[in-house]
């Protein structure tokens, strides 16, 4: 098992797990929006139109939310870029740590929410959409380093852009329409199985969220591990 999955080439590799964290962060932003009072805990773009709808006052839309996540996303995105600032190679001990905090802060918040009961009291409702950001803002960066093109795992803006300007209605260069079609039809598959997750409870998102971060981290540190000479 161990011998096929580090035969498999680097980039197939990233890219797939890439791939499974897009998705992971649809259920995020599902968790976020739905289930923390409108609030994007992944996709920074949305976090701040609303922000700057609720500084106005419209339609009641939250104002510390927003702010506590878009803080909280750029902090741990300098985070990830610090420890990341001299690692040697795309997958080190330094890009499994990261990517195994974003599954332990997700796993943690979940128990908390668990701990809580039916009723989420306001300030862990605030506290996770902080940490969440910080987790996004940890795997964003982290994904940033690693440089799977057109994968970053938590903007799709840029990736739809690049979808329809490179089309056979654009430019025609359509060299990475495939893996660009495949990151916003994740996204949007975790939103809606983020949306089905919250029927049960507000940390189910979170659990399975944390499962695919966990799975990616062990999968990557696997595959980038010692090669060693296949018997003869």
């Amino acid at each position: 098992m161990v011998h096929r999955l580090r035969a498999i080439p680097h980039d197939r590799m990233h890219l797939s797990l890439m791939l499974v964290l897009t998705f992971g962060t649809g259920i995020i932003d599902a968790v976020g929006y739905l289930g923390l009072d409108r609030v994007f805990t992944g996709n920074m773009t949305g976090n701040v139109v609303i922000l700057g709808m609720a500084v106005t006052g419209a339609d009641d839309l939250p104002l510390l939310g927003p702010v506590l996540a878009l803080v909280g996303f750029m902090a741990g995105a300098a985070l990830g870029g610090r420890v990341l600032k001299s690692a040697a190679g795309a997958w080190t001990r330094r890009t499994t740590l990261l990517f195994g905090s974003v599954a332990l802060i997700e796993f943690a918040l979940a128990g908390a929410l668990i701990g809580a009961g039916e009723r989420t009291p306001h300030g862990l409702a605030l506290a996770t959409t902080g940490l969440l950001g910080v987790a996004m803002g940890i795997q964003g960066a982290t994904a940033r380093f690693i440089a799977v093109k057109e994968v970053t795992t938590v903007v799709v803006t840029s990736t739809i852009l690049g979808l329809a300007a490179d089309s056979v209605f654009g430019s025609g260069k359509s060299g990475s329409s495939g893996r660009r079609l495949l990151a916003v039809s994740l996204i949007i598959a975790g939103a809606a199985a983020g949306a089905v997750l919250l029927r049960w409870h507000l940390a189910a998102g979170l659990i399975v969220a944390g499962v695919l971060a966990l799975g990616c981290t062990l999968a990557g540190a696997v595959h980038a591990g010692p090669r060693t000479a296949a018997p003869r």
